[in-house]
């Protein structure tokens, strides 16, 4: 725990009530300045492009009506559909919490040879979407697929016997898929819950009698409810609305799917249909937010922020310390298959390549195989000397990077104001800052799309009267231009996506490292005569440049890696980003390379964002898990 730092003894005459006094006056309206313009910048980029999205669902024909709000609910096919997202939310929530509590408990109570090693590998499936294992498991489940052949080599199938796991247990399969993808999440607020119950109560229980079952019911579970809520409502939201491992598994009977058959036409502005979908998942999801706050958010047990004894971990000897490793292995094991299946799909060898390996020439290098018999690295070679998918990278570098670099201004800016400053407000701005990890990626992207009308119409007011119009005739006729253009060349609105969904990293590093750092290094300065932006660059700044290298690299790297964004507002190949490119490939069905290149640029990515974790994890340790809290 980072020690508080000494405060500095100044000279008399520079610390005088006078001057404290006069700064003390000065201060508050720069804070409600500062405040003001960062609520503005926020309702901007997040509430303005939800409120438009909410309007177009309850808009038909340019009057006020709820035709398409009645339309989606009187779908019979759609209400399945949102009975088998909520039902694939409350699973997969079940699920990560069922994995997530021994391994949070047994890592908390216990010493044991290899424990860092697997507390680290526990966080591995963080390093790739769910939706990009989807893709190797289609291999290691399909009709032949690797589990069905391992099954007839063990002589329990007949050879000539396939089954198609991921069409006989679909949910199952997606469920499992999401599960193993976002447990994470959850393990991480649950450490983080954990280390900050006082050891001192779970001692008091025991010297009164307690037994360990009875504790855990009474004390440490309660206690732990803010972690439990802070990752389950992420978890649903997250499974709730997940859109890519549907499409990349062509399940279709998730609400996710139904939004996404709509996208066209929402973006071709012919209906709202899509729209009053979106508002059905956001009007859910606000719905479960808020009843997880007020049941498991706010419960009522008094208690310290962090534990007032250091909690003391027993040491295990060697086969009790395998015993314990067990979970982390067997968790650890299940969750790296879908990245073991993108691996080995990326270097299988087509047909028509050389390749290494013992399988005969000439032919596919996985089939009925359990793994490939045939091997090469020409996916790799396709992923950097493909144009259109190196560009992709290069776009993906592009959009997260400027995405990046406007969250760590605003990011600074609301963690200062959150942490230093008492004005009234700033739970308003904490709240909007939050916002996006409790609103799902769906539901912003539509926002997003039904800003695009608006924003071009505001361009053309303000280019037309300035004879910025070459070639168009009408004020209508730049405007539909604008519109195709910010759709083609999506850079703006996705920079705006990438920044509003990653917001929370940067925020949440800033605070925890403002909320460590000394304020009174500040105020000597500011006593000293150093400027407001001084103080911030000489003094703050370089106290918390660890935190915010931590949470500029998740921001990046999950930029890099954004989902339900980039697939809904990428519309035109030379824009696309790594998603969208790995969507396209992995569906693509004209040639084995297509999938084979989708794993490979999968791969790119996983490792990309394995040092970005890794790196992420060393700087903050225990406390990545609060950046993952709503």
């Amino acid at each position: 725990m980072t020690q508080t730092a000494p405060r500095p003894i100044l000279p008399q005459a520079v610390s005088t009530p006078r001057l404290r006094a006069r700064a003390d006056d000065r201060a508050p309206t720069r804070h409600y300045a500062l405040l003001i313009a960062l609520l503005a910048i926020l309702a901007a980029i997040m509430i303005y492009p939800l409120i438009s999205g909410i309007a177009a669902a309850f808009f038909d024909r340019g009057h006020l009506s709820a035709f398409w709000i009645e339309s989606a609910l009187q779908n019979a096919t759609f209400r399945r559909q949102l009975l088998t997202s909520l039902a694939l939310g409350v699973v997969v929530t079940i699920l990560c919490n069922l994995i997530s509590f021994p391994l949070a408990l047994i890592g908390r109570a216990y010493d044991f040879r290899g424990k860092k090693l697997f507390a680290s590998l526990v966080l591995v499936p963080m390093v790739l979407p769910p939706f990009v294992g989807a893709i190797g498991m289609k291999q290691l489940l399909g009709t032949f697929g690797s589990f069905t052949v391992a099954l007839q080599n063990l002589g329990l199938l007949a050879h000539k016997d396939g089954i198609d796991w991921l069409g006989k247990g679909g949910f199952w399969v997606l469920a499992s898929l999401i599960t193993l993808g976002v447990y994470p999440i959850a393990y991480l607020n649950l450490q983080a819950s954990l280390a900050n119950i006082d050891p001192a109560m779970l001692e008091a229980a025991q010297n009164l009698g307690g037994r360990r079952w009875t504790n855990f019911w009474r004390i440490t579970l309660p206690l732990a409810m803010p972690g439990v809520f802070a990752g389950s409502t992420l978890i649903f939201i997250w499974a709730f609305t997940e859109l890519g491992t549907p499409l990349l598994m062509s399940y279709p009977h998730v609400v996710s799917r139904s939004i996404w058959d709509d996208v066209a036409q929402a973006i071709g502005g012919e209906n709202s249909l899509g729209y009053a979908k979106v508002f059905v998942v956001l009007l859910i999801s606000t719905a479960v937010y808020l009843v997880g706050k007020v049941t498991l958010g706010r419960s009522g047990f008094a208690m310290t922020s962090k534990a007032a004894v250091a909690q003391t971990t027993r040491r295990l000897s060697f086969g009790k310390g395998l015993l314990a490793a067990s979970p982390f292995a067997i968790i650890t094991a299940l969750a790296l298959l879908p990245h073991i299946g993108v691996l080995l799909y990326s270097v299988t060898a087509i047909a028509t390549e050389k390749a290494a390996g013992w399988g005969p020439a000439n032919t596919f290098g996985w089939y009925r195989t359990v793994i490939p018999n045939r091997y090469t690295l020409a996916g790799y070679q396709a992923v950097f000397n493909t144009p259109e998918i190196y560009g992709a990278i290069l776009n993906s570098i592009k959009y997260a990077a400027t995405a990046t670099a406007i969250n760590i201004v605003l990011g600074v800016a609301i963690a200062w104001v959150l942490v230093r400053t008492r004005v009234a407000g700033r739970l308003a701005l904490d709240s909007l800052a939050m916002l996006p990890l409790a609103v799902p990626g769906l539901v912003m992207a539509f926002g997003f799309v039904a800003t695009v009308p608006q924003l071009a119409g505001g361009l053309t007011h303000l280019l037309w009267p300035l004879g910025l119009h070459a070639g168009l005739n009408t004020p209508a006729e730049m405007k539909d231009w604008l519109g195709k253009y910010l759709i083609q060349s999506p850079f703006l609105l996705l920079v705006v996506a990438y920044t509003v969904r990653r917001m929370p990293y940067l925020v949440r590093s800033a605070a925890g490292g403002l909320q460590q750092t000394s304020v009174t290094l500040e105020e000597a300065a500011a006593n000293l005569g150093a400027a407001p932006w001084r103080v911030m660059v000489k003094i703050t700044l370089p106290l918390i440049m660890a935190n915010l290298i931590a949470g500029s690299v998740l921001t990046f790297a999950f930029s890099m890696l954004e989902v339900s964004d980039s697939l809904i507002l990428a519309q035109s190949p030379a824009a696309f980003p790594i998603t969208k490119m790995i969507y396209v490939l992995g569906n693509d069905t004209s040639g084995p390379e297509n999938v084979r290149n989708a794993c490979a640029l999968g791969v790119v990515a996983m490792l990309f964002l394995i040092a970005a974790i890794v790196s992420a994890s060393m700087i903050m340790g225990k406390r990545l898990g609060a950046v993952f809290r709503a």
